[in-house]
């Protein structure tokens, strides 16, 4: 612990320890908006089989090439593959090992605890360097949650450790430990996304591991490559814990604290937490997840009813039928599994036609701010642009944006500017789209927030932000361009 204090000492940090939290981590200097906080190489990561073909090394999927050998990691370069090739040895021949069938189906958490033990093991054998921020003993330090996990996990962390066992093949190895580690795993590790939020893979960062979670959070966790990044969203003062958030953060009380409860096995204590069961809290979580006014001039919130009949809109007096609601979340669920199969089939013609059923049916069910219409609109957007309708595909982006600015606000209650990722990526979408359609104006306007926010998130002097910046650059240069061209 204390050569892991000196090495965040410099980067203005220190761990802590919380009688409720266990560690945490302390600011020993002023950190502002944007800025980076800290910074981890992944101990073990690999990229998801969903990602598509990734470099196991940086995540690129540009120029892959499978390992001759093995036939399991691709790398985009040889100098990626040199990089990992210390590592990748070892993996390589255990992999040779097991049938072509096994190969192809090893999960990505089982990738990931078999790079960690021969990582452990190059380590220990003084092959590949150990510093205070990348080591072992880090990962020993993580809290495994065992004791609040039941039996049938504990038997599938068990058949788990037996297959890494079998990859191995080392005479020694710990069983108990294994499946402990899996434990770790799951309550520390990280999914690796893209700039864009899209999921690539999983890595266990074990120094960022130690930042706690918060509703309400400070910072924000995003990655380059498969560097874990850490900055700033609002300014932090000296002595102040680092919090990020490890779920998405748009839901009532009740849905977060299930969410953090079943992966991460806690109950979320954090400022937002706290207010459950009052007033703003319960409207809230009526917004995002509760029903609307039959009154389209209405835009008040739903609560139930004392005599449980239905749901009395608290703006003005409207009692909304208890059957008519469960009957039109009846036909939402059916449509929804039917647009679902469409989609895994990729008819997609057929899934955005369901969609919009959907859509049409929530509108007369949620309230306009709803998360489940949001996640409606998310979905229509992302098929639209993928068949290139991009008219039709900007549409439905212009209506999320509004959506999350409501959201961000009530998270952060108008404390701070809204310094979101999510936001920004919307306006990105959006002037990329409008970009598409010649809009050069709008593109102007959208693509202008999307720098705002990102820069701050993602880093200014990061490729994606740098490419984005080039993006807003060309269209001020075309729009100038027009401008003069009609003088």
């Amino acid at each position: 612990m204390e050569e892991l204090q000196k090495a965040i000492a410099v980067h203005g940090l220190t761990v802590s320890t919380n009688p409720e939290k266990g560690r945490c981590l302390i600011t020993t200097k002023h950190f502002s908006p944007g800025d980076v906080i800290i910074f981890q190489e992944p101990y073990a990561s690999v990229p998801t089989n969903s990602s598509g073909s990734r470099c196991d090394r940086c995540f690129a999927s540009n120029d892959l090439k499978k390992c001759s050998a093995c036939q399991v990691p691709w790398y985009c370069s040889s100098k990626c593959q040199k990089l990992e090739w210390k590592l990748h040895r070892l993996e390589c021949q255990a992999l040779k090992g097991l049938s072509k069938d096994r190969r192809q189906s090893l999960t990505p958490s089982i990738r990931v605890m078999v790079r960690l033990y021969f990582r452990r093991k190059l380590q220990t054998e003084k092959v590949i360097p150990v510093t205070a921020t990348d080591n072992y003993n880090l990962v020993e330090a993580l809290v495994d949650h065992v004791s609040d996990i039941d039996e049938k996990q504990l038997v599938l962390y068990s058949q788990m450790a037996n297959l890494v066992n079998l990859i191995l093949q080392w005479p020694n190895i710990n069983i108990k430990e294994v499946a402990q580690n899996f434990s770790k795993l799951a309550c520390n590790a990280h999914t690796i996304c893209d700039s864009e939020l899209r999921p690539l893979g999983t890595g266990l960062y074990p120094v960022v591991s130690i930042i706690n979670h918060s509703c309400l959070p400070n910072s924000v966790l995003v990655f380059e490559g498969n560097l874990a990044v850490v900055r700033a969203v609002e300014p932090i003062p000296v002595g102040t814990e680092v919090l990020i958030s490890y779920i998405e953060m748009a839901g009532s009380t009740a849905t977060r604290q299930k969410a953090l409860e079943e992966q991460y096995l806690f109950v979320c204590t954090c400022s937002r937490c706290i207010r459950v069961g009052l007033y703003e809290d319960i409207k809230e979580s009526a917004i995002l997840e509760g029903f609307r006014c039959k009154d389209d001039k209405c835009n008040g919130f739903l609560l139930r009813d004392p005599d449980d009949k239905g749901f009395i809109c608290q703006q003005c007096g409207f009692l909304r039928n208890m059957e008519e609601i469960t009957k039109i979340a009846r036909e939402v669920k059916i449509i929804e599994e039917k647009a679902s199969a469409s989609l895994a089939l990729e008819n997609y013609l057929e899934a955005i036609t369901m969609y919009k059923q959907v859509e049409l049916l929530q509108l007369n069910l949620y309230h306009s701010f709803s998360i489940n219409l949001l996640r409606t609109r998310e979905g229509l957007l992302k098929v639209l642009t993928g068949l290139k309708n991009w008219e039709e595909a900007l549409t439905y982006c212009r209506l999320t944006i509004p959506v999350y600015k409501i959201l961000i606000s009530c998270i952060y209650a108008g404390v701070y500017p809204v310094i979101h990722p999510l936001l920004g990526l919307q306006y990105y979408t959006c002037g990329k789209l409008e970009w598409f359609l010649g809009d050069t104006e709008n593109t102007i306007k959208s693509l202008t927030n999307a720098v705002d926010i990102l820069r701050i998130t993602h880093g200014a002097h990061t490729s994606f932000i740098k490419d984005l910046v080039a993006m807003l650059e060309e269209a001020r240069a075309e729009a100038a361009y027009k401008l003069s061209d009609d003088d």
